[in-house]
């Protein structure tokens, strides 16, 4: 009884481990990127993306920062010049999907500070 309470126990320890959020240095370095495009200092937000190796087209479609699309943050933020800069990551983009894909990366990176 014991040994099957065990692998119960090992089995959803790792459902729940595929399953986690964000770890806490993601969540630092992605409040790091809201915090540096509402500065609408350039300079500012290129180096922080850079320090944190970040991916403009894979994070911007998806980057949400106190409820709204990091674009829209931004703009409201008063931040016209990092709005221009991430313009053409964050709007419409055509995607091609394939659809054997089993892999869903659908999530959306929430940020509130």
């Amino acid at each position: 009884m014991i040994k099957i309470l065990a692998i119960a126990g090992a089995a959803l320890a790792m459902t729940f481990s595929a399953n986690a959020a964000m770890t806490s240095q993601m969540e630092t370095a992605l409040v790091s990127v809201c915090k540096a495009g509402a500065s609408n200092r350039i300079y500012q937000f290129n180096y922080t993306m850079k320090s944190y190796h970040i991916n403009k087209s894979r994070i911007f479609p998806k980057l949400v920062c106190n409820g709204e699309s990091f674009y829209n943050f931004a703009l409201n933020a008063g931040a016209d010049k990092t709005a221009a800069k991430i313009a053409p990551y964050a709007r419409g983009t055509v995607t091609i999907k394939d659809i054997a894909q089993t892999e869903q990366d659908n999530d959306l990176y929430v940020v509130n500070f």
